[in-house]
Protein backbone atom coordinates (compact mmCIF):
# COMPACT_ATOMS: atom_id res chain seq x y z
CA UNK A 1 0.00 0.00 0.00
CA UNK A 2 1.28 3.73 -0.17
CA UNK A 3 1.95 5.51 2.63
CA UNK A 4 -1.01 7.86 2.09
CA UNK A 5 -3.65 4.67 2.42
CA UNK A 6 -1.66 3.88 5.85
CA UNK A 7 -2.28 7.06 7.43
CA UNK A 8 -6.17 7.17 6.27
CA UNK A 9 -6.40 3.62 7.54
CA UNK A 10 -4.89 4.59 10.76
CA UNK A 11 -6.58 7.59 11.01
CA UNK A 12 -9.92 6.49 10.18
CA UNK A 13 -13.83 6.07 12.27
CA UNK A 14 -14.80 3.02 10.68
CA UNK A 15 -13.11 0.71 8.52
CA UNK A 16 -14.85 -1.36 5.44
CA UNK A 17 -13.95 -3.95 3.35
CA UNK A 18 -14.12 -7.77 2.60
CA UNK A 19 -12.78 -9.91 5.12
CA UNK A 20 -9.52 -11.17 3.75
CA UNK A 21 -8.26 -7.31 3.34
CA UNK A 22 -9.35 -6.29 6.95
CA UNK A 23 -7.31 -9.23 8.33
CA UNK A 24 -3.84 -7.71 6.10
CA UNK A 25 -4.59 -4.47 7.71
CA UNK A 26 -5.55 -5.28 11.14
CA UNK A 27 -2.22 -4.68 12.96
CA UNK A 28 -2.59 -0.39 11.70
CA UNK A 29 -6.46 0.25 12.66
CA UNK A 30 -6.67 1.86 15.89
CA UNK A 31 -8.01 -0.25 18.38
CA UNK A 32 -11.19 2.65 19.08
CA UNK A 33 -11.94 1.75 15.00
CA UNK A 34 -15.30 0.54 13.94
CA UNK A 35 -14.68 -2.66 11.99
CA UNK A 36 -17.10 -3.83 9.15
CA UNK A 37 -16.10 -6.73 7.66
CA UNK A 38 -17.86 -9.06 5.03
CA UNK A 39 -17.89 -11.89 2.08
CA UNK A 40 -17.15 -12.05 -1.46
CA UNK A 41 -20.15 -11.00 -3.87
CA UNK A 42 -21.68 -8.69 -0.84
CA UNK A 43 -19.96 -5.53 -2.37
CA UNK A 44 -22.38 -3.46 -2.93
CA UNK A 45 -23.89 -4.01 0.20
CA UNK A 46 -20.53 -2.91 1.77
CA UNK A 47 -20.77 0.24 -0.11
CA UNK A 48 -23.75 1.49 1.20
CA UNK A 49 -23.11 0.73 4.67
CA UNK A 50 -19.70 2.78 3.99
CA UNK A 51 -21.78 5.61 2.22
CA UNK A 52 -23.96 5.17 5.38
CA UNK A 53 -21.24 5.38 8.19
CA UNK A 54 -19.88 8.44 6.11
CA UNK A 55 -23.30 10.19 6.34
CA UNK A 56 -23.33 9.89 10.34
CA UNK A 57 -19.99 12.17 10.28
CA UNK A 58 -17.26 9.24 10.43
CA UNK A 59 -14.12 8.87 8.98
CA UNK A 60 -15.33 5.96 6.90
CA UNK A 61 -12.16 3.64 4.60
CA UNK A 62 -13.37 1.64 2.18
CA UNK A 63 -10.62 -1.27 2.02
CA UNK A 64 -9.88 -2.26 -1.41
CA UNK A 65 -7.21 -4.75 -2.52
CA UNK A 66 -4.03 -3.21 -4.83
CA UNK A 67 -5.51 -0.01 -6.21
CA UNK A 68 -9.12 0.82 -5.44
CA UNK A 69 -10.12 1.94 -9.15
CA UNK A 70 -8.68 -1.20 -10.69
CA UNK A 71 -11.03 -4.21 -10.34
CA UNK A 72 -11.30 -2.60 -6.90
CA UNK A 73 -14.14 -0.64 -5.20
CA UNK A 74 -13.99 2.94 -6.15
CA UNK A 75 -16.48 2.55 -8.58
CA UNK A 76 -19.15 0.88 -6.83
CA UNK A 77 -18.72 3.47 -4.08
CA UNK A 78 -19.24 6.49 -6.42
CA UNK A 79 -21.92 4.94 -7.78
CA UNK A 80 -23.67 4.19 -4.27
CA UNK A 81 -23.40 7.58 -2.79
CA UNK A 82 -24.99 9.42 -6.30
CA UNK A 83 -27.46 6.95 -5.52
CA UNK A 84 -27.99 7.84 -2.35
CA UNK A 85 -27.92 11.87 -3.30
CA UNK A 86 -24.97 12.01 -1.27
CA UNK A 87 -22.30 14.91 -1.23
CA UNK A 88 -20.35 14.06 1.20
CA UNK A 89 -16.62 14.06 -0.25
CA UNK A 90 -15.07 11.22 -1.56
CA UNK A 91 -11.11 10.85 -2.15
CA UNK A 92 -9.67 7.73 -3.82
CA UNK A 93 -6.30 6.87 -2.80
CA UNK A 94 -4.08 5.08 -5.29
CA UNK A 95 -2.58 1.80 -4.19
CA UNK A 96 -0.30 -0.49 -6.26
CA UNK A 97 -1.98 -3.14 -8.28
CA UNK A 98 -1.02 -6.55 -8.82
CA UNK A 99 -0.46 -5.77 -12.80
CA UNK A 100 2.88 -3.51 -11.61
CA UNK A 101 3.56 -5.27 -8.47
CA UNK A 102 4.35 -8.10 -10.50
CA UNK A 103 6.09 -6.68 -12.82
CA UNK A 104 8.47 -5.27 -10.49
CA UNK A 105 9.24 -8.70 -8.73
CA UNK A 106 9.19 -10.24 -12.52
CA UNK A 107 11.93 -7.44 -13.89
CA UNK A 108 10.43 -4.92 -16.31
CA UNK A 109 8.28 -7.33 -18.64
CA UNK A 110 5.35 -4.39 -19.41
CA UNK A 111 8.10 -1.64 -20.61
CA UNK A 112 5.95 -1.36 -23.82
CA UNK A 113 2.04 -1.52 -24.18
CA UNK A 114 -0.10 -3.93 -22.55
CA UNK A 115 -3.33 -5.25 -21.69
CA UNK A 116 -4.78 -6.20 -18.04
CA UNK A 117 -7.77 -8.32 -18.68
CA UNK A 118 -9.52 -10.44 -15.59
CA UNK A 119 -10.50 -14.03 -16.44
CA UNK A 120 -13.34 -13.64 -13.56
CA UNK A 121 -16.64 -14.15 -15.23
CA UNK A 122 -18.82 -13.37 -12.30
CA UNK A 123 -19.72 -10.03 -13.76
CA UNK A 124 -18.50 -10.09 -17.15
CA UNK A 125 -19.84 -13.23 -19.57
CA UNK A 126 -16.89 -15.33 -20.66
CA UNK A 127 -17.51 -14.59 -24.39
CA UNK A 128 -16.85 -10.77 -24.22
CA UNK A 129 -13.69 -12.29 -22.10
CA UNK A 130 -12.87 -14.24 -24.90
CA UNK A 131 -12.52 -11.68 -27.41
CA UNK A 132 -10.52 -8.97 -25.48
CA UNK A 133 -7.99 -11.85 -25.03
CA UNK A 134 -8.07 -12.61 -28.91
CA UNK A 135 -7.88 -9.11 -29.72
CA UNK A 136 -4.73 -8.82 -27.35
CA UNK A 137 -2.79 -11.47 -28.14
CA UNK A 138 -3.16 -10.71 -32.22
CA UNK A 139 -2.01 -7.07 -31.23
CA UNK A 140 1.82 -8.66 -29.71
CA UNK A 141 0.73 -6.59 -26.51
CA UNK A 142 2.14 -8.02 -23.27
CA UNK A 143 -1.10 -9.25 -20.91
CA UNK A 144 -1.69 -9.80 -17.70
CA UNK A 145 -4.16 -11.74 -16.37
CA UNK A 146 -6.06 -10.92 -13.39
CA UNK A 147 -7.77 -13.82 -11.16
CA UNK A 148 -7.05 -16.46 -13.48
CA UNK A 149 -8.23 -19.57 -11.52
CA UNK A 150 -10.02 -20.76 -8.25
CA UNK A 151 -11.20 -24.23 -7.32
CA UNK A 152 -14.46 -24.23 -9.12
CA UNK A 153 -13.56 -21.89 -11.92
CA UNK A 154 -10.63 -23.39 -14.30
CA UNK A 155 -12.63 -23.16 -17.89
CA UNK A 156 -11.60 -19.03 -18.82
CA UNK A 157 -7.94 -19.95 -17.95
CA UNK A 158 -8.03 -23.09 -19.95
CA UNK A 159 -9.64 -20.79 -22.89
CA UNK A 160 -7.77 -17.94 -22.39
CA UNK A 161 -4.65 -20.44 -23.36
CA UNK A 162 -6.13 -21.88 -26.40
CA UNK A 163 -6.80 -18.41 -27.52
CA UNK A 164 -3.15 -17.23 -26.71
CA UNK A 165 -1.96 -20.36 -27.92
CA UNK A 166 -3.23 -19.51 -31.50
CA UNK A 167 -1.22 -15.89 -31.96
CA UNK A 168 1.60 -15.83 -29.62
CA UNK A 169 4.69 -18.37 -29.88
CA UNK A 170 4.60 -21.34 -27.54
CA UNK A 171 8.09 -20.20 -26.08
CA UNK A 172 6.94 -16.53 -25.31
CA UNK A 173 8.35 -16.01 -21.35
CA UNK A 174 5.54 -15.45 -18.84
CA UNK A 175 5.67 -14.64 -15.42
CA UNK A 176 3.62 -16.42 -12.87
CA UNK A 177 3.57 -14.51 -9.41
CA UNK A 178 1.55 -15.31 -6.16
CA UNK A 179 0.67 -13.11 -3.10
CA UNK A 180 2.69 -10.16 -5.02
CA UNK A 181 4.01 -7.81 -2.50
CA UNK A 182 2.50 -9.85 0.88
CA UNK A 183 3.62 -12.51 2.88
CA UNK A 184 4.21 -15.87 0.94
CA UNK A 185 4.94 -14.30 -2.40
CA UNK A 186 6.44 -16.99 -4.82
CA UNK A 187 7.58 -16.15 -8.52
CA UNK A 188 8.55 -18.32 -11.35
CA UNK A 189 8.99 -17.38 -14.99
CA UNK A 190 8.21 -19.70 -17.68
CA UNK A 191 6.71 -19.85 -21.24
CA UNK A 192 3.40 -19.93 -22.38
CA UNK A 193 3.35 -23.22 -23.65
CA UNK A 194 4.03 -24.73 -20.19
CA UNK A 195 1.68 -21.94 -18.54
CA UNK A 196 -1.10 -24.60 -17.50
CA UNK A 197 1.78 -27.21 -15.90
CA UNK A 198 1.86 -24.38 -12.99
CA UNK A 199 -0.40 -24.07 -9.66
CA UNK A 200 -2.44 -21.42 -10.38
CA UNK A 201 -4.94 -19.64 -7.58
CA UNK A 202 -6.73 -16.83 -7.40
CA UNK A 203 -3.91 -14.48 -5.88
CA UNK A 204 -1.55 -15.10 -8.60
CA UNK A 205 -0.99 -12.77 -11.47
CA UNK A 206 -0.02 -14.25 -14.89
CA UNK A 207 2.12 -11.54 -16.98
CA UNK A 208 2.52 -13.01 -20.57
CA UNK A 209 5.47 -11.30 -22.61
CA UNK A 210 5.43 -9.88 -26.28
CA UNK A 211 7.35 -11.09 -29.42
CA UNK A 212 10.36 -8.34 -27.83
CA UNK A 213 10.56 -9.87 -24.52
CA UNK A 214 13.36 -11.93 -23.14
CA UNK A 215 15.54 -13.33 -20.12
CA UNK A 216 18.13 -11.10 -18.85
CA UNK A 217 19.99 -12.58 -15.58
CA UNK A 218 16.69 -14.27 -14.57
CA UNK A 219 14.51 -10.99 -15.41
CA UNK A 220 11.85 -10.91 -17.90
CA UNK A 221 12.56 -7.85 -20.26
CA UNK A 222 10.80 -6.43 -22.67
CA UNK A 223 12.86 -3.99 -24.89
CA UNK A 224 11.43 -0.89 -25.69
CA UNK A 225 13.59 -0.09 -28.57
CA UNK A 226 16.21 1.84 -27.40
CA UNK A 227 19.26 1.72 -29.18
CA UNK A 228 22.38 0.47 -26.74
CA UNK A 229 25.04 0.68 -29.15
CA UNK A 230 25.73 4.81 -28.80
Amino acid sequence: MTPKARIAIEEADVVVGYGTYIKLIQDITRRDTEIVSGTMGKEVERAKIAVKKANENNKVVMVSSGDPGIYGMAGIVLEVAEQEKTRIPIEIIPGITAASAASAILGAPLISDFAVISLSDLLTPLEKIEKRIELASQADMSIVLYNPQSQGRIEPLIKAYEIMIKHIHPDTLVGIVKQAGRKGQQAKITTLKNLLDEEIDMVTTIVIGNSETKLINNKMVTARGYNLTN
